[in-house]
């Protein structure tokens, strides 16, 4: 029987493949503020420049293409039972090749509709508008988990971490919660490895294996390292 692999991925994984993440620069992201875009008030506020943004987001993915990390994890899946959680609103993962991955935040290529949020569409890399709706009649907006909301999946993420053989947490400063505090659910003997440029060793986990490094570069040569036991 194959090991249980979990892979917790950020917004670093992300970064290398040229998506910009909203702690690039002073609270800004992409220009905007975040509570403008990426809360429920926001969205209150001012639908049509919530609708916009993540328009322009989905129209820069579409241009950016899964990186060496994202393409190593895929690998992983010849010689383990793989799942990935994701804070990654993108879709580079499965554009790699990964099978299982659990979006916690959303997914940028798919719309739900405001008042029946069970009702979610796929949109690929199209724009939505003011005035597309669900089959209900209700406005659609981004299948996004914006700040202050709930975040559906983390009892589910939890689980999976729970039962996990090796954890590997990348390009995650482990700072944005609940997705944080998934570490805390990982078996005693389970092996984690945290790589991040800023990877700092954690005092409550003496016994996680830091790697400071870009996930471009360190990811692919710890999967051959997993590979190889």
């Amino acid at each position: 029987m194959k090991k249980t692999l979990v892979v917790l991925t950020g917004a670093g994984i992300s970064a290398e493949s040229g998506l910009k993440t909203f702690r690039d620069s002073d609270g800004l992201w992409e220009e905007y503020r975040i509570e403008e875009v990426a809360s429920i008030q926001g969205w209150m506020a001012n639908p049509e420049l919530v609708i916009e943004f993540y328009n322009k987001r989905r129209r820069q993915l579409k241009d950016v293409v899964p990186n060496d990390a994202h393409l190593a994890l895929a690998k992983l899946e010849n010689e383990f039972d793989v799942k990935i959680i994701t804070q990654n609103v993108d879709d580079l993962h499965e554009r790699a090749g990964s099978s299982t991955v659990i979006h916690l935040h959303g997914e940028l290529v798919k719309a739900r509709s405001v008042d029946y949020p069970d009702l979610v569409y796929p949109v690929g890399y199209n724009d939505i508008f003011l005035g597309d709706r669900c089959e209900k009649g209700s406005q659609l907006r981004p299948h996004i988990v914006w700040f202050g909301e709930e975040v559906p999946l983390i009892e589910y993420a939890a689980e999976i971490v729970s039962k996990a053989d090796y954890l590997l947490i990348i390009g995650t400063s482990l700072q944005v919660y609940p997705a944080a505090g998934l570490i805390h659910y990982a078996p005693s003997d389970c092996i984690i490895y945290l790589i991040d440029p800023k990877a700092e060793r954690m005092p409550y986990f003496p016994d996680v294996k830091i790697i400071k490094g870009n996930a471009g570069d360190a990811v692919p040569v710890l999967v051959d390292e997993l590979m190889a036991i």
